[in-house]
Parts: structure tokens; sequence; C-alpha cells
């Protein structure tokens, strides 16, 4: 290998452009087996790119410098030999050089482009259409990217260099050679695509944090284009036609992008982010010229719908036409011609593999279409949607059609109120018309999991109907569904039902599902049903028109207790025990009894009779294994039925009473049963005995359904149940992100103005250096989850008197940080240092895994670089230190010797490797028992005041109680729940959080104030006392936690909890258990005239949700011995009991006096 790299080298030394070229592809042969070729591209850019050759020499050797990594000097080299190459007079060795702008690293794009900026201009007027072609391309990649904007934000003059360069790069899109033309019309749509994705920007490695100025500058340059391509529109249209046929699809984005921009009114929105005062666009008076616009372009975009053969052109014209018709004054006729041509792709076998694609395409824009054509296409697409592989596309896809199937049922019936012709098949039922769907929904045993999803998502779509309706402040894709639905409810409250009954009724049929234990779409049926039947409060029957029901109301609810006794039947096929149980509970809850015949009381058929039964049965079900049962949760809801179904009417009560009598009796019921029994028995006894005593309350239907999987007392992790939480995750995911997304960053920012949360301010600069370093260094860091990077922003400040010709700085990683290109450490080379004057640089690393973590910060400076001889120059360190002498070793003579600064070490915050996890408190009590990995550790911090007066303060926002936390606000994670315990001035806070890869991690903390031993002398500060618990999904997360408690409490708290260690605590808890047991040995040894009086506490929780502004106080009167009583008293002549129980209940009584008193001076 050695002989193979050594004549490579020798032939690019060679003057012979053809031994170049051939050592140029062997080396890029074995940059392509892997092997490492940096020896070969050190000699590759000094014999090639820094030096005059061929233009294929050249580019090959740019092709070889991509491969591989080049330490900061080469790319100097490289730099160089650009500039030298710019007035090469081969255009087409200019042509190469303009082509590796794009692989400079960002820190050297700036200087280069600032001082080649003349010939890069000069490249626009070439005759050659090589090198048009090249500095069109290369720039239209370059001059989107973040970094690029970043720069221009802090150098003015480059800024109208960019500026110039763009509108060339749109003239360009009418240049008489196809491939320049082409190439310009892609740079311009990347620029558009720039603006919301950043796409360009992650490739490069380059996402950073936006900041307004930068925000406004890509703005200009997209609002600057948008008014050439519209005033342009007629040209370019004309020029795209004579392209190639494999071109024209370069050509539709941007036009269909600035078409839709101005006449959809997004120009002035992007004008107003630009904060440009001169706008110089075009500007539209009427909505006739900008609806014609549209339809010039869609009939221009049309023809190739129907007669082209290449399916990614079809696809993208139908993309694109689908986007034009949601502009106002849209034809439903433009979304109908694309969603056609869109599923001819579907049989196509070339186009197999982007399947999704062509679903997810149909499936948001459904709502483009007429009625007619969306209810034609249900049965087609859920066809297509059930051949799926990817979960997530199924979900979405299927979150998209019930919720156009909701829309399309709820407009018809509002457009029948209003007196128009009813449309067929408008209703739900349209859905499963289909035979394939049909016999799904009606077959028993059936294996398919399709089923289960459809009817999750269409009852949980039905929830979202339940909820108020999005607010839509500007137009776009959503606001026709918002419209849709909020014309078919009316802005009724109510009007949802209607359509939510239908879904009941026609996905009835799932209750006798046998689905291998899995429950979640059976759970989820049941609970709109319920939600109904608790709206409609079927207990009372139907109600009359004298009692003022509407007829809409009369028909619903005959049609709700219809439905209600068909189910009852169906109790008897219900296959399994797990879902008899849940159906007993749903219909027992909310059946009419008063509205039973008395006179087919002995009718098996009679639904109370039936019930009763099946409660026998599930009571009495001692053969079922636990895959399809439940059996300690499905016997405690059919007891609670009995005790329901028993305390409100007469005849259950007596049929019910036999049956719990003989389960009491049986071997099946355990102790707890049997004592549940008594007390539902003696219960249901005392009402019929004293039926006017009753109190109607206690049986009163509450609308709940306890089954859902956060609510179970008794669950067991079986298979069944972790496919059921998956399924549930997966449908939630999809509904919230169709119903409820997250708005975009710009459109953050075009909602809520400048003051938006997308653009963070820069966090706050640490200092690396010493106060007398010749070098001030000071840096701060950007992370980015999404991507899993972080960039550190470096500033260096040379202090010394003398202008710093070069000054390398050398970042290192340690921990879990990676250099995106795998190399070692990252060097800086930074030219020209004036005294006084900052210069800025960066390092976007990588992050692996959750891991302490940090960068190591080295500078180098060169005091005799560029003066032609070196100076004895003694540093600060000794001759004998090894770094000194290898790099004296290595340096090239002109360099002269570095003086080194080592900096302080960059450390990065654990937490900023965390992510706040939403997630509801019964879900987080569920899910922390079942974390593997724990750790704990006892944490102090003293705060001013008295425990009681800090905790009586914190409803006004303005308490010390919990100072020491207050940096846990700022930090990544999620606030579940909080518990205050007033009286003795503790807490229970309790936060949930994700690493960047997925991890979970759950804190609890438990804080308890060490009461002051000098009350009486006025003492106003307090120790807190927490105990912090973290539990976490993997045991590598707590072990870095445990590496360090100290440093996890600085990242959590900013430096304001200090760490004590475990045998401190264990020694003062001694300490204060030993005083505590004297003083009880004294009180006991006491005469009982001579009692001591001890001082109680009573604990008053207060549990504050903090989602929630209201107060929920909780209260909880215990008693809690004190370790610091008082003095004897002479006064009392009560026993050591008494006074114990006097005190607290004057604690408790004190402690309610005053939380009234605040609540009304709140009111007041």
């Amino acid at each position: 290998m050695d002989i193979l790299f050594a004549q490579i080298q020798a032939d690019l030394r060679s003057n012979d452009a053809l031994r170049q070229s051939g050592a140029l592809l062997s080396a890029l042969q074995q940059s392509a087996a892997g092997r490492d070729i940096s020896i070969i591209a050190k000699s590759a850019v000094e014999e090639i790119v820094a030096a005059p050759a061929s233009a294929v020499c050249k580019k090959l050797a740019f092709d070889l410098i991509r491969s591989t990594r080049l330490t900061a000097d080469l790319w100097d080299s490289v730099s160089t030999g650009i500039r030298n190459d710019f007035h090469f007079p081969d255009p087409d060795v200019v042509a190469a050089a303009v082509s590796i702008l794009a692989a400079i690293p960002s820190y050297s794009l700036a200087k280069l482009i600032t001082d080649s900026n003349a010939e890069i201009s000069a490249c626009f007027d070439s005759p050659s259409d090589n090198l048009r072609f090249s500095i069109t391309e290369t720039l239209g990649c370059v001059l989107a990217r973040d970094d690029l904007v970043t720069l221009c934000e802090n150098n003015v003059n480059l800024l109208d260099k960019v500026s110039a360069w763009w509108a060339r790069i749109g003239q360009n899109m009418l240049d008489k050679s196809d491939t320049v033309s082409k190439v310009a019309f892609e740079s311009v749509g990347r620029l558009f695509q720039e603006l919301d994705s950043k796409r360009m920007s992650r490739l490069a490695g380059d996402k950073l944090v936006d900041s307004e100025n930068s925000l406004a500058i890509r703005s200009n340059w997209v609002s600057s284009m948008v008014d050439f391509v519209w005033k342009k529109r007629s040209t370019l249209m004309a020029r795209s036609l004579i392209l190639p046929v494999e071109s024209f699809r370069a050509t539709v984005f941007p036009l269909v992008y600035a078409v839709k921009a101005v006449a959809s009114g997004g120009l002035e929105v992007i004008r107003k982010i630009s904060k440009g005062s001169k706008v110089n666009g075009t500007v539209v008076d009427s909505n006739a010229e900008k609806l014609v616009g549209v339809s010039d372009l869609v009939t221009h975009l049309a023809p190739f719908l129907a007669s082209s053969l290449e399916p990614a052109l079809i696809f993208d014209v139908g993309i694109n036409m689908l986007y034009l018709a949601d502009v106002p004054g849209g034809k439903p006729e433009w979304a109908s011609q694309s969603i056609i041509a869109i599923l001819t792709l579907w049989d196509r076998q070339e186009f197999a593999s982007a399947r999704e694609s062509i679903v997810r395409a149909v499936v948001t824009n459904l709502h483009l279409l007429d009625l007619h054509m969306q209810v034609s296409l249900f049965k087609r697409l859920l066809l297509m949607v059930r051949n799926l592989r990817a979960e997530s596309d199924r979900m979405h896809a299927l979150a998209c059609i019930c919720r156009t199937a909701l829309c399309v049922d709820l407009f018809a019936k509002e457009s029948v109120r209003r007196g128009q012709k009813p449309l067929a098949g408008t209703d739900i039922a349209s859905l499963f018309e289909d035979p394939s769907v049909k016999d799904d929904l009606h077959n028993v045993t059936s294996k398919s999991l399709f089923r289960e999803e459809l009817v999750a998502t269409l009852v949980e779509s039905c929830f979202q109907l339940s909820l108020p309706l999005p607010e839509q402040k500007n137009s776009g894709m959503e606001s026709r569904v918002i419209g849709a639905l909020a014309y078919g409810t009316g802005y009724g409250a109510l009007n949802w039902t209607e359509t939510a009954l239908e879904v009941v009724e026609v996905c009835r049929p799932c209750v006798k599902w046998d689905c291998d234990g899995r429950t979640y779409a059976v759970d989820c049926y049941l609970k709109l049903l319920v939600r109904l039947c608790h709206i409609y409060d079927t207990r009372g029957g139907v109600k009359r028109v004298k009692d003022g029901a509407s007829q809409d109301q009369i028909l619903n609810e005959t049609r709700l207790q219809n439905l209600q006794r068909d189910l009852v039947k169906d109790l008897r096929e219900v296959s399994t025990s797990r879902i008899c149980a849940r159906l007993l509970w749903a219909i027992s809850e909310h059946i009419n009894l008063e509205g039973l015949d008395p006179l087919l009381a002995d009718d098996p058929e009679d639904p109370l009779n039936i019930i009763v039964s099946n409660i026998h049965k599930v009571l009495f079900n001692a053969d079922a294994s636990t895959d399809t049962t439940n059996r300690p949760q499905d016997v405690q809801s059919a007891l609670l039925c009995a005790q329901r179904l028993g305390s409100r009417h007469a005849r259950a009560g007596q049929l019910l009473i036999k049956e719990l009598e003989e389960f009491r009796t049986s071997t099946l019921a355990d102790s707890v049963n049997k004592h549940q029994c008594r007390m539902i028995l003696q219960r249901i006894k005392y009402i019929s005995n004293r039926p006017e005593s009753r109190w109607v309350g206690a049986s009163e239907a509450r609308g709940d359904y306890p089954f859902s999987h956060h609510k179970l007392t008794v669950q067991f992790y079986d298979a069944s149940a972790a496919q059921d939480r998956k399924l549930e995750g997966l449908v939630h995911k999809a509904i919230l992100e169709l119903w409820r997304p997250d708005p975009s960053e710009l459109t953050l920012l075009l909602t809520k103005g400048i003051d938006s949360a997308s653009l963070k301010v820069p966090p706050t600069a640490r200092t690396l250096t010493g106060s007398s370093d010749p070098c001030y260094i000071e840096a701060y860091h950007l992370a980015d989850a999404g991507d899993g990077r972080i960039t550190l922003h470096l500033k260096v400040l040379n202090l010394t008197e003398l202008e710093l010709n070069r000054v390398d700085v050398r970042v290192g990683l340690s921990g879990s940080l990676y250099f995106m290109d795998g190399s070692p450490l990252a060097v800086r080379q930074l030219r020209n240092l004036v005294s006084q004057d900052p210069v800025l640089c960066s390092v976007t690393v990588g992050v692996s895994q959750f891991e302490r973590c940090g960068f190591w910060v080295q500078v180098l400076y060169y005091p005799f670089f560029g003066s032609g001889t070196v100076g004895d120059y003694d540093g600060d360190y000794s001759e004998e230190d090894p770094q000194i002498m290898r790099l004296k070793r290595s340096l090239r003579p002109e360099l002269g010797e570095p003086v080194i600064l080592r900096c302080q070490p960059y450390k990065i915050p654990l937490t900023e490797l965390l992510l706040p996890h939403k997630i509801s408190p019964v879900e987080f009590f569920r899910l922390w028992p079942s974390l593997p990995a724990i750790v704990e550790y006892t944490g102090t911090y003293i705060y001013e005041g008295s425990g009681f007066k800090a905790t009586a303060a914190q409803q006004y926002g303005s308490s010390p109680f919990l100072s020491g936390l207050k940096s846990l606000y700022s930090k990544p994670f999620h606030r579940v729940c909080s518990h205050i315990i007033r009286t003795v001035a503790g807490f229970q806070l309790c936060y949930a959080a994700k690493t960047w890869h997925g991890g979970f991690l759950g804190m609890m903390i438990f804080g308890a104030s060490e009461v002051s031993r000098n009350v009486d002398l006025g003492d106003e500060t307090t120790t807190m006392m927490c105990k912090f618990v973290v539990r976490a999904s993997d045991a590598s997360i707590t072990k870095q936690i445990e590496s360090d408690p100290q440093g996890w409490l600085d990242d959590l708290t900013d430096g304001g909890v200090e760490y004590m260690p475990e045998d401190e605590v264990k020694v003062a808890a001694t300490e204060r258990l030993r005083i505590s047991m004297e003083r009880i040995a004294l009180l006991k040894a006491a005469q009982p005239k001579k009692t001591l009086k001890t001082e109680d506490k009573a604990e008053d929780e207060e549990s504050d949700e903090d989602e929630d502004d209201e107060e929920k106080e909780k209260k909880k009167k215990k008693g809690e011995e004190d370790d610091k009583p008082k003095g004897p008293s002479t006064l009392s002549k009560l026993t050591a009991e008494e006074a114990e129980h006097r005190a607290l209940q004057a604690a408790v009584l004190q402690e309610w006096h005053v939380l009234c008193k605040d609540r009304s001076m709140k009111v007041g």
C-alpha cells in the first residue's frame, strides 16, 4: 500500500496531465475502499489545487478533497489556489474552482467571498455556459444556508454583494442555456424551501439559532425573488416549456411558490418580517389579477398530469397544483385533477416504493375536493391505507380520512337543515361500505389490527370534535377544514353529538370482537358511548316536547335508547370476560330502568334480567386465563355495577341480593370481596327498607369510564397491554398532529410578532481565560436537540498592543461529543488580530449519548509569524514541557515558536441533553415504579423567613420557600405536579424529561424545613433539606448523575443547592433523634401535674397543579410529634395525650382560619 501511495504522489508531482488524472482516480478508488488518503490529499492540494493544472485534474482533486479531512493549513492553501484560479484564462478551470466553494468551511468562507467578490460577479457574465452553470449551482447551494446568512448579519458589505448575486441567479432562469436555466430554477426553489425547512443548512451541519436579523435577511431575499418571478411569470412559463422534459420538474416549485405567495397574501407577511422600509416589489391591486395569475399557472401545468410518462413529474406537478388549489378562489377541479393523476401512480411498478407519499398527499388535501369526490374516495383510500407498511403513515392517513368523514357528515347535515337537498353517501356509514372493511368489522376473530386502528381513530376524532375548534389567524391548508367544521357544528356546543351518535351506531359490532386481550379500540368506543349517554341523560328516558326538548333531541335520545337495548342483547355474544365487564359498566350506569315493562319481569329477554345474568357470569367465571380476563378488576367492576343498580331500582336490588349472597358464600370470593359484598348488601337492604331515606346523589351517573389504562387499580403487564399502549400512543400522536399541530417557527413569528420564543436570545457567555492572559476568550453554546448537535461560539480578543498575524484556536472534546467529519480536534486559524478587536469563530459537534461532556480550548499565537526572523522567545513554560518540544520539532521555521495559552474547560451541563416530556400525573406515577435505575441524594439550601409564613405566601407567588429551586423553571423539565405541605413547611415536586436519545428520566424532590432553634429570638433564616430521587429507564443515565452529585445539582439549580453526603445526613438525623429521645424520657419521667406540652404540627396538604391557576386544596389532618418541645408548663393539668390532641385541633383551626381570611381578601 505504501508503494501504491508513493507512486500516486510521484504521479501527482509530474507535470503530465494524463498521469495526474490517473493518480487522482486511483486515490479516489482507495478512498471509496475506506482507506486513509489524507497524505495523498495533502499532495493533491499542493501539486494540483495550489498550482496550475488542467480542468479535469482540478475537478478530480476537489472530489478527493471532499472525500477526506483537511487541516486548517491545507484549507488555507485551497483558498489561495481558488483565488489564483479565478484569474485563469480557461473558463473550465474557473468553473472547477467555483464548484468547491460549497465545501469550504464556514469559518473561512466569508473572507474568501469578500476578497473574491469581483471575480465571482464576473463569472455571471462569462460567455462559457459551463462557468455560468457552475457559479449558479454553487451559489444557489451556499447563499441559502444559515451560516452565510449569519455572516451577512455581521457584514453589511457582504450582505449587499449576496443580495446582488441572488438577483443575478434570478435572471439566469431566463438564460439561453438549458442547463443554466434549470439550475437557476433549482437554486431559487432551494431559497424558498430554506425559509421553512432549512434543509440545506441541516445537511451542511450549520443549523444555527435564528436571530431577528437573520430571519429578516432571508425574508428580504425571498420577497425580492417572489417579486421577480411574479413579474416575469409569463416569460418564465414560456422558458420552462422549451426546456427538455426531464428538466421541466425543476421549474414547477419556484413558479408555484411565488404565485401562491402573491395570491394568498403571504408576500405581504414576508415583507413585514424583512422589515424593509423601501419595497420595490409589485403591488397587486386586485384579487382578479391574482386569480388570473393562478389560473394561468394551472393551465400551464395541467397538461403534464395527463401526458407525462415520468411518475416523478406527475407527482411533483400534482402536489404543486394541490398547493395552488388552496388559494382564495381556488377551484375543486384543480384538486380533483391532481388527486386522480396521483392515484394513478399507485399501480405503477416504478413508483411502488413511494406509496406512503401518494397516500399522504391525497389524504392531506381531501378537504379541497367537493363532497361527491370526497365520499367516492373513502372506500378506495381505506383499502390503500390498509396496505401501508409504516405505522405512522397509516395512522396519519386514518386520522385525515376520519376527520374528513366527520367534516362531510356535519357539513351535509347542516346543509339539509338549511333547506338543501340531502346528498347520498355522506354519513359515517359510508366509511364501512366496502365489503372487505364491513366483513372485518362484523368478524369476531379477525387477526387484523386495521379494524382496531380505524375504530379507535374515528372515536378519538369525535372527542376532538367536542373540544373548541382551534383559531385560525391566517389562511392556509387548515382554514377550510376549520371553516367546514364550524359550519357543520354551527358553533353549537352539542351539534357534534349527532355525528358521534352515528359513529357509536356504526361501530357497535366492535364489542363482540376477540382481539387476543387487546381492549384499546373497545375502550375508546365505550368511552364515547358513556359520554353520549351522560350528555343526553338516558337514565331519565326520552324527554318530551312539553319538557322543552327539540325534535332533534327526541330523535337522538330515541336512537340512543334503542342502541342501549341492542347492546344489552349483544352481551350474550361478547367473547371475553374482560370486555363483558366493561360493557356491563357502560350499560348499567346509564340504562333507563324505570322505563322497563314490569309485566316482563320473568322474561329472559328483559334487559335487567340479561344484565343480572351477565353480572353472575363475571363473578363466577373461574376458568378464564389471564390473557382473556383480568379477574380482580372484572370482579371489582361487577360489584360496583351491582351496588349502583341495586341502589336505584327495587327489582334490581332483589335480584342482586340473591347473586351477592351466593357469591359471598362461594369459594371464588376472597376476603376483600366478601367484605365488599357485605357492605353492598347492607346498603341495598337499607334502601329497599327505607326508600324515602335514599340519597339520590350516591348513585348518580358521573359520565366516567374508569377502564382507561391510567385509571386502573389493578393491571397485568402482558403483551396485549403493551400493544394497547403502543396503539394508543400512535393514535394520539396522529390525531394531535392533525387537529392541534404545533405551529412552525415562521407561523409563531407571524402571529406573535418579533417577541416570539422561536427567536432565542443567545445565552450568557463564560470567560475561559485569566485576567492577565494576553488573549481574552469567552464562549457560549447553542444546543439543537432536533439534530443532536451543539455549537460552541468563541470570541477571541487580542489584549496585547501588537497585531498578531496568526492565532490558532484548537478545540478538543471529552465525553460523548464528536466532530461530524470524525477528526480528533478542530483548529480555527485566525489572521491579523488587531489589538482590542474581537474575532468570532464557532465549532459544531454531535452528541452520541447522555454523558458528561465538554470542550477543551487551547490558543496558540505566533508573535513572529510573517516577520521573516525567528526570535528566541521564551514562553512561560519550561523547555522540558513535552508538548512544547513536540511543537518545536514539527513547526515549519517561518511560523516561529508559538505561545500556548491553555483555557479553562467549557463543560456542557447534563441538563442540556434533556428535553421536557409532557406526561399526566397519573401516568407518571404509574410509570415511576417500573423504572429500573434509581439514584438518591440529599441537598440543602437556606431561605429567609419561617416555614409557615413562607408557604402561606405561596399563593401570592412571592414566597422565598422554594428559592433554592427557582432555576428549575428554566431547565428542560416538565413539571408534572407539586404538593405543598403548609403547616410543616414541606413539599414534593415531580419532574419528567427525556434524553435526546429517547431515555426517560423522572425526578422527585422531597423537601422539609429544619425548624429554627431560635424562634423566640427572631431567627429569620431556615434550612431546607431536599431529598432528590431520580429514576431512569437506563442505568447509564443514573450512572452519569451519580458520578458527580454536586455537578448535577449545580446544573439543575445553578449552584442554589449544596450536596450533603449520606454519612453527614445520617449523623445529623442520629443527633436529632438522640435529643428527641432525651426529651421524651424527661416527659415520661415527669409527674402528670407537670407535663410537657408539645408543640405539634398539622399537615395540611395543598395540591397545586401547575397547569391550572386554580387552587385545589385537599386537607389531610395528621398529628406529627415534633422533637423540640417547649419548657414545662405549670398552668395545665392535662395529660400529654390530651395536650397533644388539643394542640393538633388548635393548629388545624388556626390554619383554616388563615386560609379563609386569605381567600376572602383575595376575593375582595
